[in-house]
């Protein structure tokens, strides 16, 4: 949206699209793509300072417009600078909008045209200042910090955390798990991130876990490479428990193990129509992560979860939606397009709103999600030292 439709009489709040003629006076506006522009026609008095004019014109630079309080302001000065004080009557109690917008320019009293010009322009200047060196930084920081195996993309409001070991089909090592923990906080604490996203490159989402972490270790080296693994997973599975902002998973091929269980803990799931989801635990000799011994049974019933959780059953992508494992199956040729244009609305919404709603939902199981946690990684402590698990893992190898 163009910033310079709020000197208009433009949007003000989310529920106004446009603002008519007849509606609010002499001040006209047109549409056209989601950006607003002014009318040819909307000033009374001929504004005869080349800088006023070039303010308005040099708003519509803006790559985002200003918050509402913002918008009001400049409303107001627009108001005051090309027709002079308020002596409008209010508007009626039920158009609230109009209200606010009436009591800005009313505030602006006996200000002279030509002080609210340059007042305006003092604004716009601040406004463009302000987003030029933001982009400057983010030219000077560059991609950013950037992690083991993985390929983090910021962009706008968009923390995107793609799986970046396509010959590997996306199998998650430890520096991995670490990576993700990590670059989850970090999205957390980033301002200007709203919507986080985690996805694969390549054919596969993710083929789980990664059995050379198993592999290369000594007997005597078995109990430590347990305990440490706990601990890895313990934080991985927490940094998605306790993440604070929307967090999307977009499945584009086949998932299997951790990549499927911790699908519970986001907040939409879109997949491809050539994904499939698969938890080997019981072929491995292992038992179920990432609260996926909660989530699914909640999601899917207790009967459908222990098809994927005990019995190794393998789902296709109608399966999962059936079972409430994911938001919506989106035919393969279309993924990518569809998912980026759903993200990028998504992340227009207002943040805190969306934050504070997400905060409000898990509330009432976040303690119950992280003993679930801690449970499910002691018992696999145990089953990493077992000899079936063990046996299956070379066994596992020796099939490949």
């Amino acid at each position: 949206m163009a910033a310079h439709s709020v000197m208009a009489g433009i949007k003000v709040l989310p529920t106004l699209s446009a603002l008519t003629r007849n509606k609010f006076g002499n001040v006209g506006v047109k549409q056209l793509s989601g950006r607003c522009f002014h009318a040819s026609a909307v000033c009374a008095r001929p504004a005869h300072d080349a800088k006023f004019e070039g303010a308005k014109e040099r708003l519509n630079t803006l790559s985002e417009a200003p918050g509402n309080d913002v918008k009001l302001k400049m409303y107001a000065l627009f108001k005051q600078a090309t027709k002079g004080k308020n002596t409008t009557p209010k508007p009626g109690m039920m158009d609230i909008v109009g209200k606010a917008k009436w009591s800005a320019w009313s505030e602006l009293g006996d200000m002279s045209q030509d002080d609210a010009q340059l007042a305006y322009i003092s604004i716009v200047d601040e406004l463009l200042g302000a987003e030029a060196e933001s982009a400057a930084a983010a030219e000077d920081a560059g991609p950013g910090v950037q992690y083991e195996g993985l390929k983090i993309i910021r962009e706008g409001k968009i923390f995107k955390i793609q799986l970046n070991r396509p010959k590997k089909y996306n199998a998650l090592t430890h520096d991995m798990y670490r990576g993700i923990a990590a670059a989850l906080a970090e999205a957390a604490e980033d301002k200007a991130c709203s919507v986080a996203v985690l996805t694969g490159a390549g054919d596969y989402y993710c083929s789980g876990n990664d059995l050379s972490n198993f592999t290369n270790v000594t007997p005597d080296q078995i109990p430590k490479m347990a305990k440490d693994a706990r601990y890895i997973l313990i934080d991985f599975v927490r940094a998605f428990i306790d993440f604070p902002k929307p967090l999307i998973s977009l499945v584009n091929g086949p998932a299997v193990g951790i990549s499927v269980t911790t699908l519970g803990l986001c907040d939409a799931v879109y997949c491809s129509d050539k994904a499939t989801f698969q938890t080997p635990f019981s072929n491995l000799g292992q038992s179920p992560e990432a609260c996926s011994s909660y989530t699914f049974p909640k999601i899917m019933g207790p009967a459908k979860a222990n098809e994927l959780l005990i019995f190794n059953k393998k789902i296709n992508a109608q399966e999962a939606f059936d079972r409430n494992l994911v938001s919506e199956v989106i035919p393969h040729d279309k993924f990518q397009e569809e998912t980026a244009k759903r993200i990028e609305q998504y992340s227009k919404f207002p943040p805190q709103s969306m934050r504070l709603s997400k905060v409000l939902n898990r509330s009432s199981e976040l303690e119950t999600l992280r003993r679930v946690n801690e449970a499910e990684a002691e018992l696999l402590e145990e089953r990493w030292q077992s000899q079936e698990c063990m046996n299956a893992i070379m066994a596992f190898f020796a099939r490949k």
